[in-house]
């Protein structure tokens, strides 16, 4: 089957195009976490995903680190609602869970803080 090219159709295809592109990787992807789980015997796509642990340092750390507390905080918000926002359209329950990750982690420096 040929894959279109953005190029090859109209502004009124991208968003079926990018649908049926997402829906291809999204699979692709889950049958990569699910090879990796029974290889490694643990692959966590919430709480350890790969994409974010590749180097010396997890990706939360390095922003935490970077920004101000307070701008840390409204990332936390701001992640944890865009995965509530989402769920119902693009990964469900996995979405979900994302964002009580992010709650969770919220809470946890709010009571470091001392709040």
């Amino acid at each position: 089957m040929k894959k279109n090219r953005l190029n090859d159709i109209v502004p009124e295809q991208w968003d079926s195009a990018w649908k049926a592109s997402y829906k291809s990787t999204l699979v692709a992807d889950t049958l990569e976490a699910l090879k990796l789980s029974k290889d490694l015997g643990t692959y966590d796509i919430v709480n350890k995903p790969k994409h974010y642990n590749s180097g010396e340092v997890e990706c939360i750390v390095a922003m935490q680190s970077m920004l101000t507390p307070e701008e840390f905080r409204g990332y936390l918000r701001g992640n944890s609602f865009k995965y509530r926002w989402r769920y119902p359209d693009k990964n469900g329950i996995e979405d979900i869970s994302k964002a009580e990750w992010y709650e969770k982690k919220l809470r946890k420096v709010l009571e470091s803080d001392g709040q």
